[in-house]
């Protein structure tokens, strides 16, 4: 992958930034992203925000060897702290992390949204608790995305505020727009999360060290909404 070929999930990510965007992608690693989008002609400017000083150097490199360093800034900064007001940002990419991760760095940068700008995540795992961020702070799901790439499943939630918004536990589990679609890939990675949810619980009755009642209510109770989604 480089900036002139992303892989299949940076692509789905780049298909749900507007056209002409000024886009913050949040731990942009070499910055790919980004390079991509600006050499399309899709978004007018961007910030590449990067917290460790590798990735930032990476960024820097790719920024400079495309020769878009008037159009592109890249930023050592920690999440959203990478974002200044006269940015005027109107898109935010966070993606390839874990959902608690990207959850921690919308709500500890809360400061640095304005509430205009559309969120694309592209979380690894983690999805339900920040679909829970995404509800408690106003933002509804525009569309949701899942793939599978390299033997992973990666989901896509797109979002934008728009005021408040109710999800129920299990759309929070599942998705609310996946749950509808019920797209072949959807459904084959929750008959594969059933099968881990029922060897977990089976796990749990051979174990010789407690589990905690409330963990395996937990498990049990995922497995019925599962098993009832794919009935």
């Amino acid at each position: 992958m480089n900036e002139h070929t992303l892989s299949k999930r940076l692509e789905r990510v780049a298909a749900n930034v507007p056209a002409g965007a000024r886009l913050a992608d949040i731990g942009s690693d070499h910055g790919y992203l980004p390079v991509a989008l600006m050499r399309r002609g899709l978004i007018t400017s961007a910030v590449a925000g990067e917290v460790a000083t590798t990735p930032f150097h990476a960024a820097q490199r790719s920024v400079r060897d495309n020769g878009l360093e008037q159009q592109i800034t890249v930023r050592l900064a920690d999440g959203l702290a990478a974002i200044e007001p006269h940015d005027g940002i109107t898109a935010i990419s966070l993606c390839g992390m874990g959902g608690e991760t990207i959850r921690d760095i919308l709500e500890s940068g809360k400061q640095h949204l304005s509430g205009q700008e559309r969120l694309i995540l592209q979380p690894n795992g983690g999805e339900q608790p920040l679909r829970q961020w995404l509800m408690d702070n106003g933002y509804t799901i525009l569309s949701e995305e899942l793939l599978l790439e390299n033997r992973f499943y990666y989901e896509i939630i797109v979002a934008e505020r728009a005021g408040p918004v109710a999800y129920t536990a299990e759309q929070l589990y599942f998705g609310p727009l996946q749950m509808q679609a019920r797209s072949p890939a959807f459904i084959a990675k929750w008959q594969r999360m059933l099968r881990q949810k029922h060897k977990t619980l089976s796990s749990f009755e051979r174990a010789r060290q407690a589990v905690s009642q409330e963990k395996r209510q937990e498990i049990a109770q995922q497995a019925r909404w599962i098993a009832a989604l794919l009935a």
